[in-house]
């Protein structure tokens, strides 16, 4: 009786879990990712706290860095609804991801809104022109330029600036306001306490954050070579709305390695972008076998993982600005490192 008992338990649970997941195989690759970005994210933290090895205060940075992108990601995943059946609980996850991504100072919904546009308008939709403001103010392009040619990824940081400002300067965003101001509060005292306390441990957050920052961008410069589109804060259509054959050949894959597919897991399966983009509500660990299934080993748009890492470094400072040649023939020019890339288009920053 007392076997029935556990196997109309164990059957019940299982129900209740398939109810309240997407996908039937999701449950463990879900604990799995969730773990490690909540174990990933505080550990790290911890260590950058307490520790005094180096050693220890390295791995501290890095779990840090990593777990904030898994964060990230899972959190691109929460805006397809890939991972729970109810659209809610997708976001619940998403809006507790947000912050761990150090980017809540936009809502969820906005993130998920702008991202949707992307594939709806097959375009890079955005509000904010970074460009032309920078173009507007000499001085802190030049100074921006100056940072990424060391390596510090100022232009996202700037984004990151402009979605807590925007704010207070566009009548459009003024809504936001009270959201920016209270998570400014909650971020900045933290940060300010953990700086009294112990300097050294702030400032390797902030590396791990610009590290994070570096693996996001990475990843975006080559996926796509889309035209900007102008029309978030409207709400109009692009100027130019591709369909699927437009979509596919303008997306490319930048998987860290096809030969050892688990390497991927670095960016949750993110470079299996075309896969994605074909199917955008299939989860991130089905996404190795679609690709399989969809494309060949030899296909065009799957970028090789040494030439985008040698085009980010070359055109680093380039990239601030943007080249206007980049939506034509963008894959040979990318074999030939002459590529630029996209940066600026972060889906954490919905401006």
């Amino acid at each position: 009786m007392a076997k029935t008992h556990l196997m109309t338990h164990r059957g019940g649970f299982r129900m209740e879990r398939q109810s309240l997941l997407r996908d039937r195989g999701s449950f463990w690759p879900l604990i799995a990712v969730t773990a490690y970005v909540f174990v990933g994210y505080f550990g790290g933290i911890s260590l950058l706290l307490l520790a005094a090895n180096p050693w220890l205060l390295l791995a501290g940075t890095l779990l840090t860095a990593h777990a904030m992108v898994i964060a990230a990601y899972l959190l691109h995943e929460c805006g397809h609804n890939t991972l729970f059946r109810r659209n809610e609980h997708n976001a619940r996850l998403g809006r507790v991801l947000n912050w761990i991504a150090a980017s809540a100072y936009a809502r969820f919904e906005d993130i998920r809104s702008k991202h949707m546009r992307h594939h709806v308008d097959n375009t890079d939709v955005i509000a904010f022109d970074h460009v032309a403001f920078l173009h507007r103010h000499p001085r802190l392009r030049r100074l921006i330029e100056v940072l990424e040619w060391a390596y510090i990824p100022a232009l996202p940081v700037m984004m990151h600036w402009t979605q807590i400002l925007l704010p207070f300067v566009w009548e459009s965003r003024r809504h936001l306001r009270g959201r920016v101001l209270g998570v400014l509060a909650v971020r900045s005292t933290i940060f300010l306490l953990v700086l009294a306390w112990n300097p050294l441990a702030a400032a390797l957050y902030l590396i791990a954050w610009f590290l994070m920052l570096h693996a996001l961008r990475f990843m975006d410069a080559f996926q796509h070579n889309y035209e900007l589109s102008f029309t978030l804060e409207s709400g109009g259509d692009p100027a130019r709305r591709g369909d699927a054959v437009y979509e596919q050949s303008h997306t490319f894959s930048n998987p860290v390695s096809l030969r050892a597919p688990w390497l991927n897991l670095w960016t949750l399966n993110f470079g299996y972008h075309n896969a994605h983009h074909a199917r955008p509500t299939v989860p991130w660990y089905r996404l190795p076998a679609l690709h399989q299934e969809l494309f060949p080993e030899d296909h065009a748009q799957v970028l090789g993982f040494s030439e985008q890492l040698a085009a980010y470094h070359r055109h680093r400072v380039r990239r601030v600005m943007g080249d206007s040649a980049d939506p034509e023939d963008f894959r040979e020019r990318l074999r030939r490192r002459e590529a630029v890339g996209a940066d600026a288009v972060s889906f954490l920053t919905p401006i």
